[in-house]
């Protein structure tokens, strides 16, 4: 079955040009201007529109246990709600038990999606434990899990020490590995939640003044200087302030192979909706937290500049209602995630491209192709270009949609967006050829998405 989509702008993270894409089952098998249309079974039509490889979001926890509760996203719901945003594939985290072998927690994940992801997936592995031996890393490498989470927070859970983080920043510099990193002083921050909680500051507003910017620059510069001694690449996930992105541009100037993602809340909320009145700011309660308003310009900077690399999403819902409001007597007991995986193209196009923050080319670069560049899944996908997978987004820029609770198909009860009007929306969107959302219906299945086995050292030669 062949597909031709024609009269078209083709975006790619380089350039901007007329052209059609004519597909051949899951592939694409030619970009060119004036595909007759004989040559195809199928004709779409994208006069007006931008066609560009499908979204890859990079940072997601979907049907994820914290506690005795679980993300009210699963495979199924989640992918779901992705493709409506334009985003056609993601990768995940696997969460390796403490004393737990990694295996065991990858085919738990993979249990998870498989049946359920309506588009393509991978896995990060959340190590908590190198009891075993690094050896471990490279085993989950053959099984095409090539990028390792590592927690400097979140003591007696995720928490891992700096010996630990070092000696899997050394193994990857022998088996091609990346690790990522989620940079607070967990130290430091568990000591300021005690003495607030004993003093009975426990609303909502504390959980973010108990992580301070400090505390995640001081760990960000912590992470960089381990993976500069080592001589290792290194990802530092969801930057939420200026002065962690300072110490990630000067490493990077002293010639230190970093990546950094920030996350739209980041780019477009402030620290100010965890003080909203009531309950309310238990909507907003995720890590690390909200900043002040300032710090969102120089995100954007960093976007601009290339200081940032990737716009992905950390998304972890969880209902306000019987999920977030356990903890309305004790901001410790919210669980901490958010809702946002829908939204993520429409967001950063609007306040991004449409704004003059960013050129349409730089938004291609940071929510589809450098994704794929260093997780190892480009040219397979991030790319409009002969034998890359077929997911596209035909985009509409004129589309004006007003972002809601009540409308998007996320399975939690609230937007952290609600009311915010975004012009340009994803109106067609194909995965491996086949079109799985058009015109706001969805026409994908459960089960369609397949595994990304992703080859190791794919993305240290694009430093």
């Amino acid at each position: 079955m062949s597909l031709l989509i024609r009269n078209g702008t083709l975006v790619t993270a380089g350039k901007s040009f007329p052209a059609d894409v004519l597909i051949e089952g899951e592939r694409i098998r030619e970009v060119a201007a004036g595909i007759p249309e004989a040559t195809a079974d199928r004709v779409i039509d994208a006069a007006g529109l931008l066609v560009m490889p499908g979204g890859i979001d990079v940072h997601t926890h979907l049907d994820m246990p914290l506690g005795d509760t679980i993300s009210s996203d699963d495979f199924e719901t989640g992918t779901r709600a992705a493709a409506f945003g334009g985003t056609t594939s993601l990768i995940d985290f696997a969460t390796q038990a403490r004393g737990g072998a990694m295996r065991q927690a990858l085919e738990t994940w993979r249990k998870k999606a498989a049946g359920r992801a309506t588009i393509d997936y991978g896995f990060h592995m959340i190590v908590t434990d190198l009891g075993a031996g690094v050896g471990e890393l490279d085993a989950m490498i053959g099984e095409g899990v090539t990028s390792f989470k590592l927690f400097m927070a979140y003591p007696g859970t995720l928490m891992v020490d700096d010996a630990t983080i070092f000696r899997a920043m050394l193994r990857t510099a022998e088996n091609g590995a990346l690790i990522a990193i989620h940079a607070e002083n967990g130290g430091v921050i568990d000591v300021l939640i005690r003495r607030a909680v004993a003093e009975g500051k426990k609303a909502p507003i504390y959980h973010a003044l108990t992580r301070p910017t400090a505390a995640e620059a001081e760990a960000v510069h912590r992470a960089l200087t381990m993976a500069e001694i080592a001589g290792v690449p290194v990802y530092i996930v969801h930057v939420s302030s200026g002065a962690a992105l300072k110490q990630i541009s000067e490493a990077r100037d002293r010639g230190v192979r970093a990546w950094a993602e920030t996350c739209p809340q980041y780019l477009l909320l402030s620290v100010d909706e965890l003080a909203r009145p009531g309950f309310e700011g238990a909507k907003y309660v995720f890590t690390p937290p909200l900043r002040e308003t300032p710090n969102q310009e120089k995100l954007w900077e960093g976007l601009a500049s290339g200081q940032l690399q990737v716009v992905a999403t950390d998304h972890c819902p969880f209902n306000y209602a019987g999920q977030k409001e356990r903890g309305k007597d004790d901001f410790t007991r919210i669980p901490n995630g958010a809702p946002v995986i829908e939204h993520r193209l429409q967001l950063l196009y609007h306040y991004g491209v449409s704004a003059g923050r960013i050129s349409v080319n730089r938004f291609v670069e940071l929510v589809s192709t450098a994704p794929a560049r260093i997780f190892g899944l480009y040219p397979r996908k991030g790319a409009l270009e002969a034998g890359s997978d077929a997911d596209l987004v035909l985009w509409d820029p004129q589309a004006e949609h007003v972002i809601s609770a009540q409308s998007h198909h996320m399975r939690v009860d609230y937007s952290m967006f609600e009311g915010f009007r975004v012009k340009g929306s994803a109106r067609t969107v194909l995965s491996r050829g086949e079109v799985i959302v058009d015109a706001g219906s969805f026409l994908g299945r459960p089960g369609r998405g397949l595994y990304l086995k992703r080859a190791a050292g794919a993305g240290a030669r694009e430093l």
